[in-house]
Order: structure tokens, then sequence, then C-alpha cells
């Protein structure tokens, strides 16, 4: 059964993992079918089967994904889901040296990426959506002058708010309630910087 808390990544070669941009397409895949085959998932990000099973079971060998044999009908396919419904975190303090920080640039940059191309999607297709989903959506920018401390304060506050409406979500969609709701990204990055 998937944790409901947010898995924190410390290790180096777990980190790894998310350096392959197909590992990050297909954990985002999985996050939003909730269980999946690796079929399912070929179908969604355009690889092979074989291919996309390989990288899963990579992603499972670190415990960011797991089976699902409830999932199956029969048997015969592996189902798989997120090991946490919360997702992955991680902090780039907690990767000494050259090597760990290389890593973390790495992901994070990869991550940025995979998150600019969704929203890019999103623009693209924004005339398509009902006026209802295009008043709704936002884009942002803040500029606080804040300490550290402060930033951290924010970040977990952020977290817990995040926290509250994903479950909000998934409670209703299990109890039935699915009429209008549609995946919403969202994207914050916090981060200090000088002019």
């Amino acid at each position: 059964m998937a944790d409901h808390e947010t898995q924190r990544i410390t290790d180096v070669e777990a980190l790894k993992v998310f350096t392959h941009p197909l590992r990050i397409k297909l954990y985002r895949a999985l996050s939003m079918a909730r269980t999946a085959t690796a079929s399912h998932l070929a179908d969604q990000v355009d690889e092979a089967v074989s291919l996309v099973s390989y990288h899963l079971r990579k992603m499972a060998e670190h415990g960011f994904i797991e089976e699902a044999p409830e999932a199956g009908k029969d048997g015969r396919e592996r189902w798989w889901r997120l090991s946490t419904e919360l997702g992955f975190t991680f902090r780039t303090s907690d990767f000494d040296g050259p090597e760990g920080a290389a890593v973390a640039g790495t992901v994070i940059r990869r991550l940025v990426d995979t998150r600019t191309e969704r929203y890019a999607a999103y623009l693209d297709q924004q005339a398509a959506w009902p006026d209802e989903w295009t008043d709704a959506a936002f884009s942002s920018e803040y500029v606080p002058r804040l300490t550290s401390a402060e930033l951290q304060e924010m970040a977990d506050e952020i977290g817990e708010l995040m926290r509250r409406w994903t479950d909000r979500g998934r409670a209703a969609e299990e109890s039935g309630d699915t009429a209008g709701r549609e995946h919403v990204a969202v994207h914050m990055y916090g981060f200090p910087f000088r002019p």
C-alpha cells in the first residue's frame, strides 16, 4: 500500500535514478494513473514496453515505485504504483562532494525542463480549454525579502497547503465525485537571487 508521506532522498545512488528523463516522465505518468502496467505507461510516453519495464524495475530497486498486484485481474500483468502518494523530495545539502552536487543539479534541471514542457503544452492548448479553466489557471511571481529560515517556513507552509488540496481531491475522487475534475499541475519555486 502506498505511503501517505513524501519520500526524502538522501542517497546519491537513489537520486541517480532520476537523472534519466524517461524515468521522470514514467514517475509522473504513474502518479496520475495511480496504478498502471508497463504497457499502459509505454503508450503514454511513446516508448517500447521492454524499455519502460526496465526503467520501472530501476525505480522499484530504489523504492520509488512498488508492485500493485491487487490492480491486476488475472495475475499475468505486472501492475505498479508509487511507493508514496506525495512523491519525493531531496535537499542538495544532503549530497556532499562534486558527484553529489552534479547528480542533484542534473535532477533539478531535468525536473525544471519537464515542468516547463508541461506548462508550454498547456499554453499551446489553452484555447481548447473552457473559460472556467483558463480563468482559474494562474502564473504568479512574488519577490519577498526573507531570511533562509523564513524561506524554509514558507516552503513548509506551501507543502502543507498542497498536501491538504491533494488529500481533498483524492477523497472526492474516492467517493465518486469525479465530475469536472482534471489533473492540475502547480509549479512553485523559491530561491535566493541578487539583482
